[in-house]
C-alpha cells in the first residue's frame, strides 16, 4: 500500500510551504523526513495524513487520492501522531490508548494491550494523563496510534520527549512494524538517527525534495552541507555512525 505525493504543492497561512514535491513512500520501511527549521516537514506529514489539502497536485494511497476516501477509511489505514498533541479529557492511560480503536469500532482488546507493552505502559494504565511527564504522555499517544494497527504510521518528531532507553526501545518497536508490512514515516531533526534507522530518507529544503534514498546518499557530507550549510562527516560503522565537524 504505497503513500505517495505526486507533484504536491501545500500553502499554509497564504504561503506556499511545499513546491512541485514527488516521491513514493514503500510499506516495510521506516521512511524518516529530514530537513532545517521551516523546510516543510511537518506540512508534508499533515498532508500524507489527509489533514492538510494540497493546493496543487495529490496524495495517493495505492493510487487512489486520499480525497477520495471516507474519514473512517482514511483513519484506519494512516495513523498520524503531530508534534505537540493536545489531550481533551483527563481520562486514564488506558481508555485514552483505547481511542485509537474508534476507526474500527470496536474495543480491540488484544490491539490496545500489545500497544500498552510496546511503549512500556503496562504499569501506568489506570493513571490519569494529568499525572504523566512528558515523556509518559508522548508514549501514550503514539501508543494510542499504534493500538489502530493502521497501515501506515506517521509520526511528528516521536523521539524527542523519549530517554534514551524509550527512544531505542520505540525505534526497534517501529523497525518490528515494518518488517510485518506496515509503513512507517517519521519526521527526524536527529540525523544520527536517521542514518542509523531509516531505510529511506527524503531530505527538504525551503520546500523541496533536495535529496532522497538510502540514508549513506541522501545523507552524505556533501549534502549536509549544501542543505543545512554545515560541513561535517559520518564516522563508525554503519548502523552505529556519529556525525562530527568537518572543521
Amino acid at each position: 500500500m504505497t503513500l505517495a505525493a505526486e507533484n504536491l504543492n501545500l500553502t499554509r497561512g497564504g504561503r506556499s510551504v511545499v513546491e512541485g514535491l514527488t516521491a513514493a513512500l514503500a510499506p516495510g520501511k521506516i521512511t524518516a523526513i529530514v530537513g532545517p527549521n521551516g523546510a516543510g516537514k511537518s506540512s508534508l506529514l499533515l498532508a500524507l495524513a489527509g489533514l492538510l489539502e494540497p493546493s496543487g497536485g495529490a496524495v495517493t494511497l495505492d493510487g487512489t487520492p486520499l480525497a477520495a476516501l471516507t474519514p473512517r477509511g482514511r483513519a484506519q489505514a494512516i495513523g498520524y501522531l503531530p508534534q505537540s498533541p493536545d489531550i481533551a479529557w483527563d481520562v486514564s492511560v488506558e481508555s485514552l490508548v483505547a481511542l485509537g480503536r474508534l476507526p474500527w469500532r470496536d474495543r480491540g482488546t488484544a490491539a490496545i494491550e500489545a500497544a500498552l507493552a510496546a511503549l512500556d505502559l503496562e504499569t501506568l494504565r489506570t493513571r490519569p494523563v494529568s499525572r504523566l511527564s512528558g515523556g509518559e504522555r508522548a508514549r501514550v499517544l503514539l501508543a494510542r496510534v499504534l493500538a489502530g494497527n493502521p497501515r501506515w504510521i506517521l509520526a511528528d518528531e516521536p523521539l524527542a520527549a523519549l530517554d534514551l532507553a524509550h527512544q531505542l526501545a520505540l525505534i526497534a518497536h517501529l523497525k518490528a512494524c515494518a518488517r510485518a508490512g506496515q509503513g512507517v514515516a517519521i519526521v527526524l531533526h536527529d540525523l544520527a538517527l536517521a542514518m542509523n534507522h531509516a531505510d529511506h530518507v527524503l531530505v527538504l529544503h525551503e520546500g523541496r525534495l533536495a535529496q532522497e534514498g538510502p540514508p549513506a546518499d541522501a545523507l552524505a557530507g556533501e549534502v549536509i552541507a549544501r542543505v543545512w550549510g554545515v560541513s561535517a562527516q559520518w564516522l563508525g560503522e554503519p548502523g552505529r555512525r556519529g556525525l562530527v565537524s568537518g572543521a
